[in-house]
């Protein structure tokens, strides 16, 4: 069963948050600058966290797993915002 979580996270390096980046592309749907709606099953979990153990630095950056529950019976995504308004971003992070 897949469930639905938040991936966010904060990268001290940026040549670590541009590998962090990619590699969170192929997972989800990015919604904001370092977060990701994913949708996953416990395999895919696992998979996920060891890729990014591999690419962060332990003692300076973190990486948050929010856990949203179940993907079926969900119903549609709904996304409010608080200041300027959601939109969805479709370009890519530019870290210089």
């Amino acid at each position: 069963m897949r469930r639905t979580y938040i991936v966010c996270y904060d990268i001290a390096d940026p040549k670590r948050l541009r590998n962090v980046f990619k590699k969170m592309r192929a997972w989800g749907d990015h919604l904001q600058f370092s977060v990701f709606e994913c949708q996953l099953r416990k395999v895919d979990l696992v998979r996920l966290r060891a890729e990014l153990s591999e690419i962060i630095h332990h003692d300076k950056d973190q990486v948050l797993f929010v856990d949203l529950g179940p993907t079926d019976g969900r119903g549609d995504r709904v996304i409010t915002a608080l200041g300027k308004p959601y939109v969805t971003l479709d370009a890519p992070l530019i870290v210089v």
